[in-house]
This record gives C-alpha cells, sequence and structure tokens, in this order.
C-alpha cells in the first residue's frame, strides 16, 4: 500500500509539473485556459464543451509547449531509467549515461545523421534515434571493454575510459562544425541540451525505444538485486550474468540513444535520480527503476521550464541547468566514495 502511494504520489507531482511548464513562459496562460484547450481539443469531449479558446494558446499549447513538456519527461525518465541500470549493472555509484561516454556516443551518432543527411522522416517518425542507438551502443561496448580487467570493472578504469571517449567524440563534433557549418547549425543548440525545437514527431520517433528499453530493464530487476550482492553470489543464486550483461547494455543504449536523440547532451539526471529514489525510498530496483522515472520526468520537466523563464526572453539550455546541479553532487560522491575506501 505504502508503495502505491509513493507511485501515486509522484505521478500526481508529474502532471502537477507538466501543467506548471504548459502554463510559464514568455506569455503566461491561466490554468483555466489550459484546461478550457484541452477538453475543446478533446475528441468525445468537443462535443460537449464549447468553451471560447483563442487559436494563439491553442496553437502555443498543443504544438509547442504540451509536446516540449512530454518530451522532456519522456527524455527525464529515460536518462534516469538508464543511469539506475548502468549503477546496478556495474555496482558503480558514479555511472550514468554521460560518465560513461554513452550519451556523447549516441550525440555522435544522431550528430553524423544530421550532417551527412542521413537523418530522414519516414512516415512521421525520424530516424535519428537508430543512428544515435548505434553511436550509443558501440559506445558502451568499447568503454566496457577497456575498462574491464578479468570479472571486474574498476571504478577508475571506467570513468577514465568514459571521459576519454567523450573528448574523443566531442572533438569529431566539433570538426563537423568546420566541414559541415550549415548543416552543424541545425543540431548546435540542441548539442548543449535543448528542448527548443521538440515536436510532436521527436516524441512518437523516441517513445518505441524508451518504452521497449525500459521493460527490458525491468525485467531484469530481480537480477539486478542479486548482483548487489556480488558477481559470485548473484551466479551461484541463478544469475546468467553474461547474458544479462549483454541484454541490458543493448537495452539501456536503447534507452540512452532516444533521449540523446530527442533533448541532446544532458547531465547528470542518470546520476542524480538513482541516488535521491534510493535514499527516499529503496535500492530494491523493482521500485527503483519506476520510481526513478517518474521522478527523473519531474525533475526535468522543471529544469526546461526553469531554463525558459530564468533569463527570459533568452532561453538556457536545459543541460546547463542540469549541469549546475549534477556537479557538486558529483564530486560529493566522488569525496564520499573516498573517505569510504580509505576507511
Amino acid at each position: 500500500m505504502t508503495w502505491l502511494l509513493i507511485l501515486l504520489g509522484l505521478s500526481l507531482l508529474l502532471i502537477c509539473s507538466l501543467v506548471l511548464s504548459i502554463s510559464v513562459g514568455y506569455i503566461d496562460i491561466p490554468f483555466s485556459n489550459i484546461i478550457k484547450v484541452f477538453l475543446v481539443n478533446t475528441p468525445g469531449l468537443d462535443r460537449l464543451f464549447h468553451f471560447p479558446v483563442t487559436p494563439t494558446e491553442t496553437a502555443l499549447i498543443l504544438q509547442i509547449r504540451f509536446p516540449r513538456a512530454l518530451c522532456a519527461a519522456l527524455v527525464g525518465a529515460a536518462l534516469s531509467i538508464a543511469g539506475a541500470a548502468y549503477q546496478g549493472l556495474f555496482r558503480n555509484p558514479m555511472a550514468d549515461p554521460y560518465t560513461i561516454g554513452a550519451s556523447s556516443g549516441a550525440a555522435l551518432g544522431a550528430t553524423s545523421a544530421v550532417v551527412l543527411g542521413l537523418g530522414i522522416t519516414i512516415m512521421g517518425i525520424s530516424t535519428r534515434p537508430l543512428f544515435a542507438f548505434i553511436g550509443c551502443l558501440a559506445t558502451v561496448l568499447g568503454v566496457y571493454t577497456i575498462s574491464r580487467v578479468g570479472n571486474k570493472v574498476p571504478v577508475q578504469t571506467l570513468l577514465l575510459s568514459g571521459i576519454a571517449v567523450s573528448i574523443l567524440f566531442g572533438a569529431i563534433v566539433n570538426a563537423y562544425h568546420t566541414l559541415f557549418p550549415e548543416q552543424f547549425r541545425q543540431t548546435a543548440f540542441w548539442l548543449m541540451g535543448s528542448f527548443s525545437y521538440a515536436e510532436w514527431s521527436d516524441l512518437w520517433s523516441a517513445l518505441p525505444f524508451v518504452i521497449g528499453g525500459s521493460i527490458v530493464i525491468y525485467l531484469f530487476a530481480r537480477d539486478l538485486n542479486l548482483l548487489a550482492l556480488g558477481e559470485s553470489e548473484a551466479t551461484y543464486l541463478g544469475v546468467d550474468l553474461e547474458k544479462m550483461k549483454k541484454i541490458l547494455l543493448i537495452a539501456t543504449a536503447f534507452v540512452t540513444a532516444a533521449a540523446v536523440s530527442v533533448g541532446g547532451l544532458i547531465a547528470f539526471v542518470g546520476l542524480i535520480i538513482p541516488h535521491l529514489v534510493r535514499m527516499i525510498f529503496s535500492p530494491d530496483h523493482r521500485i527503483l527503476m519506476v520510481s526513478s522515472a517518474l521522478m527523473g520526468a519531474i525533475f526535468l520537466v522543471l529544469c526546461d521550464t526553469l531554463s525558459r523563464i530564468v533569463i527570459a526572453p533568452t532561453e538556457l539550455p536545459v543541460g546547463v541547468i542540469t549541469a549546475v546541479c549534477g556537479g557538486p553532487f558529483f564530486l560529493y560522491l566522488m569525496r564520499r566514495k573516498k573517505k569510504i575506501d580509505a576507511s
């Protein structure tokens, strides 16, 4: 019962954050007007309600702010689920899509698709997430292989490998800027982490990747709980470690790639949120995954809302907001781990 109440509470908070995101901005929209627009434009209800709504507010809500808020929620949920999975898989509290280079690989794949003219739209669905997935999966497998020492993946080696790969891919993206300036202009602001150009097509393109990958990850929640006891103990209890690692690496690549293809490089969401959920609710991955998804969605929707109003009418990249929040948190985790290792 307590767990259901937690889910209900987080779901209500998510709805409130979405409404807030739609309401505030360069042009504020009253809550009552938001309700009227949704009622008038919902099939079936439009015959019952005939509220006077302006075309400007209708377009602003349904074509700009609502899809943007949903994209932010989807990306926040995806990055948080991926972060929880990486931390459980590597048994590393500092692993997340950004720190191990997965986000950078996905960003390189998506950017390559755009600047090379491969990112096309078929029946309203963009192929950009597919190229982001290829880049993400190749990066994760590469970093994991480089970092692995026997059956272990040392924390320092994993982080250094992820940083090195991120720097390398950043250099390649900068080369795109020089070689393809016109095409690169389409992705420059997006690479800093932004939902400025988020549309319904972005949501529909990423949604199957996120849902499919998240379901697969959740199916391994029990195995991740057993892995927390140690690899030997998990194997003794019937976990096929190699099979689980391969499947989870592919599933997290799907989720991360979809998130990056929509929101660009947004750091630390997958690091902060799973830790907060563990501290507030439970380390049980069956609870952790769902709670992280909801909290991640709430967090990123609020960050995106803040990015639009903090220096209005100019807009900050949402990646700046999450970096300001996550940077100190990452340093805290580093210091905390250092104290634990020294004791």
